[in-house]
């Protein structure tokens, strides 16, 4: 195989990026060298207008007529009918009128609702990568600022070059846009002069994106990296030995992954008719619910095309019942455990998951103590239960850190796991999770295909903890993350 095509092979890892960002890890270091990223399809699956227009409509904030000239001007200029100035002007049109800080605050409530679990974990990673080298990292879209800074932000780059909206000096946006307006030939024009005033050697420099409209600027860089391209960009990138990337781990997936989605949610009826059966003929409700534990999690990744790649899965049953920790980075990790865990398990809560019509009713079947966040006095409440549960051989699932981190590190632990831990004399199994975001967003409960890595490490007694030295205790259990997220255990 030759390299040309050893590169595109790695750049399809789309679990682990391998390629890629080896290849910007050794890369020359310096602001010398520019990295420059598209925003829609590259950096984020699908569109940051269609997120802030669908806001805009559920909120009433759209004229009817509003909307269908929107509509309107995309598919005729999809048909190649309208420029994409005209489309840009035509949406900038609807938020006449507006002060601008309040158009900004709205790009970053929609990114924060809508867009921030749409970004591709890989494009992270290549962010990153190239900030690690110190290379002059800029977004570069034909979108507007209220759609690209957020993102910017978000992922820590410093420069933007987009379409910016016109406000007079009352701070109210007229309508109109900068000229020139930021597309194809305009946008690799603006590229040249943002690296002629910050010293930016092109010849040196990277392009992601996945339009076809931006071959122009992919011709320009040294390293042109069409992402996710569009059918011309895909012909000529093949033509000149261009490395392409493609990424499914955001977005719908096409029609095959509303049907594997469909799947996945519809398996819980028939597990659960089966659990309510066991249940009913071994007159044990536990016994269901360890049915449903059993299978229901394991079918759900299957079928969502999720793999486990698990490390020391020995410690999982070394010493049951225990307290299994494990580090929260998106709405799907407790479901990754349960799927380790298998059964026999109740687990800790907030109370806001006790109101879902779903997770409320089903951890009020599997005994989960609901915790108030705001109140610590709650604990104490809860901790009455989880005794009783620990005594009737049940294992608790907790997240000492107490919340979603949007952190490749581990965030600080609080006290509650360990106090359930001391409390019930179980000891501590820490589940250390390094790459979920890889199949689902911070926020989302949607799955998407991937590899998940996990170590499981050995049991922890809590025979000698004390409240003297809890807090010692605690540091050296997430030292022991730490570790393991830096030099992860062989037989990765």
């Amino acid at each position: 195989m030759c390299a040309t095509k050893a590169f595109a092979a790695a750049a399809q890892d789309t679990a682990r990026l391998s390629g890629p960002v080896a290849e910007v890890d050794a890369s020359p270091e310096g602001p010398s060298v520019g990295a420059f990223f598209d925003l829609d399809g590259t950096l984020v699956a699908g569109y940051t207008a269609a997120a802030q227009t669908r806001d805009r409509v559920r909120r009433r904030d759209l004229r009817m007529a509003e909307f269908l000239t929107i509509v309107q001007l995309a598919v005729q200029f999809r048909l190649g009918r309208r420029t994409f100035e005209t489309l840009i002007e035509g949406s900038a049109r609807t938020i006449k009128g507006r002060l601008a800080r309040d158009v900004d605050e709205m790009g970053e409530r929609i990114f924060q609702q809508s867009v921030a679990d749409l970004i591709y974990p890989e494009m992270r990673e290549l962010v990153r990568a190239h900030q690690r080298r110190g290379h002059t990292v800029v977004l570069s879209s034909s979108a507007l600022t209220n759609q690209v800074a957020p993102v910017a932000h978000y992922l820590g780059i410093e420069h933007i070059v987009c379409n910016r909206l016109v406000a007079d000096d009352q701070g109210m946006v007229t309508g109109e846009i900068e000229q020139p307006v930021v597309w194809g030939p305009t946008k690799a024009s603006g590229v040249q002069e943002f690296a002629a005033g910050h010293q930016v050697d092109l010849g040196l420099s990277y392009f992601y994106a996945d339009g076809d409209e931006d071959l122009s600027l992919m011709y320009l860089v040294g390293h042109p990296r069409p992402t996710n391209p569009g059918p011309m960009l895909t012909k000529v990138a093949v033509r000149r030995g261009w490395p392409i990337m493609r990424f499914s781990s955001r977005g719908s997936g096409g029609l095959f992954g509303g049907a594997r989605r469909l799947a996945s949610v519809s398996s819980l009826g028939p597990l659960a008719a089966a659990a309510l059966g066991v249940g009913l003929l071994r007159r044990n409700k536990r016994a269901g619910v360890n049915f449903l534990t059993n299978f229901w999690p394991g079918t759900v990744l299957a079928l969502s095309g999720v793999k486990l790649n698990v490390t020391g899965a020995e410690h999982l049953t070394e010493r049951r019942p225990a307290v299994f920790l494990f580090n929260l980075r998106s709405s799907v990790d407790v479901f990754l455990v349960a799927a380790l865990v298998k059964d026999n398990w109740t687990g800790v809560a907030t109370k806001e998951l006790q109101s879902s019509r779903v997770f409320g009713r089903l951890g009020k079947l599997l005994d989960v103590a609901f915790v108030d966040r705001e109140d610590p006095g709650t604990l104490a409440a809860a901790l009455k239960p989880l005794e009783a549960a620990a005594r009737r051989g049940l294992s608790i699932l907790i997240a000492p850190e107490g919340t979603r981190l949007d952190t490749r590190s581990v965030g600080p632990f609080k006290r509650r796991a360990f106090l359930i831990a001391m409390a019930t004399g179980l000891p501590i199994v820490p589940i250390v999770i390094r790459n979920s975001e890889s199949v689902a967003g911070r926020h989302a409960a949607k799955l998407n295909p991937g590899s998940v890595d996990i170590a499981v490490l050995p049991p922890v007694s809590v025979e000698n903890w004390t409240l003297r030295n809890l807090r010692a205790r605690i540091e050296q259990i997430r030292t022991a993350y730490l570790e393991a997220l830096a030099d992860w255990p062989a037989g990765e």
